[in-house]
């Protein structure tokens, strides 16, 4: 069975000022997104690798969309998500997320040690989900602890799935809730 991309959709947000104060530089967070075909539709399939295959695909793609949209030079956070439509399984997201996109998602974006957070959900068109992002490499940076909304309007159809990564070249923009910051972070475990 080929992959099936009925669309890509991507989402540049550029923040240049939060609550009442401005931010020193401009910060850039994209999503990119792949709303595939679902081969595994109203049956249940134990073998989930093709899913898997296909993220590994995807991840380099996906990627070089959001990176390019937003003009992004380099990367501090990361994050993924999927949403399936309602003839699909949630665990189908799961296979699309966990097993091997990461290794290619890291390498796209240059590297990262700290767990990529997921989220995933089943849901309809316009279905909105929050996409967690954290600091690449070192999981308790706080200054990163952050989510980016994303939904595309027209999918998940019942038969699709909705592959999500999102990307930042930045924290919150006015962090200061104290804890780990990236130049106290020693990057070498993925969590401190």
């Amino acid at each position: 069975m080929d992959l099936k991309v009925r669309k890509y959709y991507t989402l540049v947000e550029e923040i240049n000022k939060d609550g009442v104060k401005e931010v020193s530089k401009v910060q850039k967070r994209a999503v990119a997104a792949a709303v595939i075909e679902n081969p595994f539709i109203d049956k249940f399939q134990e073998d989930l690798s093709l899913l898997y295959d296909w993220s590994e695909k995807l991840a380099p793609i996906l990627t070089k969309k959001a990176k390019d949209a937003a003009g992004l030079t380099h990367v501090e956070s990361y994050g993924k998500a999927a949403i399936v439509g309602g003839r699909g399984e949630l665990e189908h997201a799961a296979a699309c997320l966990h097993p091997k996109l990461g290794k290619p998602f890291r390498k796209a974006i240059g590297g990262g040690k700290s767990i990529i957070p997921s989220a995933k959900k089943m849901g309809f068109p316009g279905t909105a989900i929050d996409v967690p992002i954290h600091y690449k490499d070192a999981a308790y940076v706080r200054t990163h602890f952050d989510a980016i909304e994303f939904r595309v309007p027209d999918a998940p159809r019942d038969s699709e799935i909705v592959l999500i990564l999102a990307i930042t070249d930045c924290g919150r923009p006015h962090p200061r809730i104290g804890g780990l910051t990236i130049e106290e972070a020693k990057g070498e475990d993925g969590l401190r």
